[in-house]
């Protein structure tokens, strides 16, 4: 078992150790120490990186029925029996304690507020943001601002954070927040307590008062399977997510030309007013696909029964070869069937032929793309696809041209 120094201080950076073996891993080296005040990934929480004799840190591991921490580097590996000092990255060690112990703080506050107790935690890394989840059927913006404030209240009265160590019975009896199983290697119990606040087990890194968290500033929620996500970040890492948010606001207020509050509503009037754009262009593309099949039908000479227009338009989307197909066929007064494709970007096909015509526009369509390595398909009087290359389209259509003319 490797004794954890940071178990009594969060805030050790720099260790001295024996090292008690050195182990070859699928191509990586892995360090065992005698004690160690590296963290290793678990419980939510990811793991230190640093130093360690001349070697780098890179990952730290722990196997949890040994209590055994797996320290892996990169560069020479010390000898088995020597001494080495351990380094920790002592700006992430602090990231994390702020992370960890802002969780703490927030958890506690969605229980003793709405009873919604923390299911997991989620530490990011140290340029994303943190999600809690929550066993709720419900969380609304209200219940948001207000845990979120009585969570700050907390980091601003500078509380104390205090670590005990207690059996399972000795942490029931004192009404521990969330009670784990103990480990295989554990007889005892981690507790990490602020000030008449909260009592919770954990074997993290934390601060030691409340105020040195920063500040905890919730961004969002979200439903998820279990309930609700709770996205948040804390300290220095607050400050560099808000700066973020601040550039990215300043620069949609400039481009808006206005206030940074005020991107919302604009957002929201941009949305509208390109919402009725398109729908006013939707409408002027069926008025004109609805004259462009008249003058057609019109110019198209009637055989076998049959009007059938078969046409590429290059300079025309699937929309408008849509619109018009449907208007080519839509009056039942004169049997039609059209055979359209668009290229302009991806070639589309659109058959189409009026209600009683003795086609299935869906088979014929489909044989034609799939022989060309397209998809599609569709009913018996309206069908879609895709092909790969205009010259397909091109071929696609001169074969079904013959199918309908010869049947």
């Amino acid at each position: 078992m490797t004794e954890r120094l940071y178990y009594s201080d969060s805030f050790l950076y720099e260790f001295d150790a024996n090292v008690v073996d050195v182990v070859e891993r699928d191509g990586r080296t892995t360090v065992v120490l005698d004690k160690s005040a590296f963290y290793p990934t678990s419980g939510g929480q990811i793991h230190d990186t640093g130093e360690l004799g001349g070697a780098k840190v890179v990952e730290v591991t722990e196997d949890e029925d040994t209590g055994t921490v797996f320290h892996w580097i990169e560069g020479a590996a010390p000898a088995k029996g020597a001494s080495v000092h351990g380094k920790i990255d002592a700006a992430r060690r602090r990231d994390f304690m702020q992370q960890h112990s802002g969780q703490h703080i927030l958890s506690a506050a969605f229980e003793k507020l709405f009873d919604m107790p923390t299911v997991s935690f989620h530490m990011g890394k140290s340029d994303t943001t943190c999600t809690i989840d929550l066993d709720a059927k419900s969380l609304s913006a209200p219940q948001l601002e207000k845990a979120a404030r009585l969570a700050n209240d907390v980091v601003l009265d500078d509380r104390p954070v205090a670590m005990h160590f207690a059996t399972p019975d000795e942490a029931k009896q004192r009404n521990v927040r969330k009670l784990p199983p103990l480990k295989a290697n554990q007889q005892k119990l981690r507790l990490i307590e602020i000030q008449d606040f909260d009592l919770n087990a954990c074997g993290g890194t934390h601060v030691q008062r409340t105020g040195q968290v920063g500040a905890i500033l919730v961004r969002k929620i979200e439903k998820v399977k279990q309930g609700f996500r709770v996205e948040f970040v804390c300290g220095a890492r607050a400050v560099g997510v808000a700066q973020k948010d601040f550039a990215v606001l300043t620069d949609a207020a400039a481009a808006f030309t206005t206030h940074i509050w005020d991107v919302p509503q604009q957002i929201r009037k941009q949305l509208d007013e390109t919402k009725n754009a398109s729908k006013a262009q939707q409408k002027l593309l069926e008025e004109l696909a609805a004259l462009h099949a008249e003058k057609l039908l019109a110019e198209t000479p009637e055989k076998n029964g049959l009007r059938l227009v078969a046409q590429t338009f290059a300079d025309r989307d699937p929309s408008f070869v849509k619109f018009l197909a449907h208007k080519l066929t839509a009056d039942g007064q004169r049997k039609a069937v059209a055979l359209l494709a668009s290229t302009a970007g991806q070639p589309t096909l659109v058959f189409g032929c009026t209600a009683g015509v003795e086609l299935n526009m869906g088979t014929l369509l489909k044989d034609a793309v799939t022989a060309r390595g397209g998809r599609g398909g569709g009913s018996k009087e309206m069908a879609q696809g895709g092909v790969p290359s205009a010259q397909d389209a091109a071929s696609a259509i001169a074969e079904v041209t013959q199918k309908v003319l010869g049947g």
